[in-house]
Parts: C-alpha cells; structure tokens; sequence
C-alpha cells in the first residue's frame, strides 16, 4: 500500500514543475459554518489543478525505454492537461484520450501543452478503454488517472503542504473521483498526523466510492452525471479503495443544486473561480454533510479551477435560483389592454426586478381569450420570493414557479 515514503520521494520531482499553492483563511467560510475554514487553493496550480502532481511523479520514474515510447492517458480534461505538459517537459511523446463531451477548453488546453488529444466515448470511462487500446497497439505507456501509486504519491504532496501551513489542523475535506488525490492527501496526513479527521466528497450522481464502502467491494454505477465533471467517475480504483477503506474517515455526497452554491459562494464572495469539482469540498462543509465542532479547522481542497464559460454560465445560474437570487415564474392573463401592467405593478410593489417578459397568445395550454407570461426576476433571497409568491396569489393569479 502507498506509504509516507512514497509521498516524501514524490516531492522534488513534483516540485521541479509544480507550484506549492496557498493555504488561506477565510473569514466568509468561517463566519458562515462556525468553523475556521482555511481553502486549500490548488485551483491557482499550473495547469489549474492538482493533477500535474501525480502525472509528474509517473512520467519522470519511467524507465528510458518507456520514454522513448511514449505514454497514453484518458481524462475528462484535468489529467489530460496534467500529462500532457509533464511529458512535454520531459520530452515524451504523449497521446490523450478525452470524452467527446469534455469541455472545449479543456481539450484545448490540453493541446497547448503539447498532448495529441482523440476524442473518444461518452464518459472517462469509455475514453478509458479507448486509451488501452491504443497502448497495446503502439507500446506506451499507460498513465492511470487515479489508480497508480506513483500518481497517488504525487497529488499526496498537498497533504504534506497543508500539514506543514496549517498545524492545527482537525479536519482536511477532500474531492473522490477515481480517488487518487485523496489517497494521496490521506497518507501524507494520518501517516503522521492520525487523529486528523479526513473527509471525502462526491458528487450524489457519481458516488462510487460512497457505494463501495457501504458494500464493502468497489462498486461500478451505471451513470456518473454530474456539473462536477472533474470526478464524473463510474468506478473508483482498486488499489485507491484499499486506502480509503483504510485512512479515510468517512465518505459523503453532495447534489449538483450544492455544488453550484459553492462555487457560486466562491466566486461571489471569496473572488475565486473553481470548476464543479473544485468545489465539491467547499459545499460538503456549507452544507454540513459532515458533524464538526465550532472553531474546527477544517481544510477543504479546492482541487480545480477549468470551467467552461458555457458551463460557468449555467452553474452560477443554478446558484441563483438555489439561493432565492433568480425567479422564472409563469402565469395567465387575460388579454386585453393593462393587464400585463397590472401584474408588473405589483412585481415592482415588491421591489423585484425583472430581467426578460415572454408574452404568448398561442400557446394550446389557455383560453382563446387569455395570454400566457413568462417573467425572469432578480431577487434577494428566499423571503423576497415568498412575499412576491403571496402577493401574486392573493391577487387571484396562477403561479408557476419554473426551474
């Protein structure tokens, strides 16, 4: 199993292209739970994510020959980019197989920094299979994304800088996709420090790892969707299971609805712009998924920062509407003159303010003599919305709340 050792070798040839990133206090965090929340921030990491540690640590321990012959990965985009600028500074050919719904910068990146990308299946694990074919027909290398002890050592080297920047520590929360970082960070921790706590994090519609503890063998799911597509896995590791069974305290899941609060959270509050995944750990503490005492320290790792903009877009709007920020409702008017100005009076009444009106008279759903309104709002919270819904409904309109 990955020892202390391993994590302790990995160092110089991780930090021979790798940045240490911060480790920041944060006052809204703590304000907010109770606990004292310091952000690890591998977000601000080359390559914008911790995997350019693990990927490092592989390429570089190969033998001459396997240099020579290139390797070949599967990634949903941070791996991808992770292996391709570490072969490329070690002078190693590389070949990356990405799922052909990978977002458009992450595959662009990916090929700024030297990687031949194909795009290949509908999820990591399709491209997975994809990769091994193409290892055995040219004879590279396969450079796991997870379930490699070289690769986990390399993402453990966080856990030897928050150990280091936070002395305190109680608690360090941490993203589980196929599981290769947190079994990294979970040796370098409890192998010296092993009354702190370490909490995993999933996304609920890609919770294989949760699933596997609970039956005690690792577990394939059907599906993993998720906005968190950093650790949109199916299936964790075997080798990334026997750690966590043994050094991971507890495992739980978040909604896709949490994980666009937090990141929205962070990017409103804290100026810090994460992916899905990156915040995964970050919601898992707002939103209590775990038991912890006032003034805890408790790090959550944020572990990304490639978002698509398309995808940002969407997911700060689904934190709005989560949070009582945006409101999209529909009612029906009837149609004739100053009714559409009735209803826009009482929305301005309650201090709402409206973003875009969609008025149709043909819709089949109403009355030949009624019209159907669609109406964005910006609100203030969960309140407002309340006040906004009864006063609507107490003046006798129909109001549907859309998602």
């Amino acid at each position: 199993m990955l020892s202390l050792s391993d994590v302790q070798d990995a160092r110089e040839r991780v930090e021979a292209v790798a940045r240490r990133t911060p480790l920041e206090y944060s006052h809204t965090f703590s304000d907010m739970t109770g606990a004292e929340v310091h952000l690890k921030l591998e977000n601000f990491q080359r390559t914008g994510s911790f995997k350019i540690r693990g990927a490092m640590n592989r390429i570089t321990t190969l033998s001459e020959d396997e240099q020579r012959a290139g390797v070949v990965t599967a990634s949903a985009g941070n791996h991808a980019q992770g292996v391709a600028l570490a072969a490329t500074r070690a002078g190693v050919d590389s070949k990356i197989v990405m799922p052909e719904y990978a977002p458009i910068t992450k595959v662009k990146a990916t090929e700024r920094y030297g990687g031949d990308v194909v795009l290949h299946g509908a999820d990591y694990d399709e491209a997975q299979a994809k990769a091994h074919e193409i290892e055995e027909a040219e004879g590279r290398t396969y450079v796991h994304a997870f379930d490699d002890e070289y690769v986990m050592a390399g993402q453990g080297t966080i856990g030897l800088e928050i150990a280091e920047d936070c002395p305190d520590l109680d608690t360090v929360v941490v993203p589980i996709g196929g599981g290769g970082l947190i079994s990294g960070i979970a040796t370098a921790i409890k192998e010296q420090y092993p009354d702190v706590r370490v909490v995993g994090v999933q996304a609920e519609q890609a919770s294989s790892a949760a699933d596997s503890l609970d039956k005690g063998s690792v577990q394939e799911i059907d599906e993993a969707d998720t906005i968190a597509d950093g650790i949109a896995v199916r299936r964790i590791g075997d080798k990334t299971f026997d750690v966590i069974q043994e050094r991971v305290d507890e495992v739980v899941t978040v909604s896709d609805e949490e994980i666009a609060v937090a990141l929205m959270y962070l990017l409103e509050r804290s100026k810090t712009l994460v992916e899905g995944a990156g915040a995964v750990a970050l919601a898992a503490l707002i939103f209590e998924k775990f038991d912890f005492e006032a003034d805890e320290v408790i790090v959550p790792a944020l572990c990304g920062g490639n978002i698509d903009m398309n995808t940002l877009t969407t997911v700060v709007m689904r934190g709005l509407v989560e949070t009582g920020r945006y409101l999209k409702i529909r009612t029906e008017l009837k149609d004739r003159p100053g009714s559409l100005e009735q209803l826009i009076q009482i929305i301005a009444d309650k201090k709402a303010n409206i973003y875009a009106v969609r008025h149709d008279r043909t819709s089949r759903k109403i009355a030949l003599n009624a019209t159907e309104v669609e109406i964005d709002l910006e609100m203030r919270g969960p309140e407002h919305v309340d006040t906004l819904l009864t006063a609507l409904r107490g003046e006798g309109y129909e109001v549907e709340v859309l998602d």
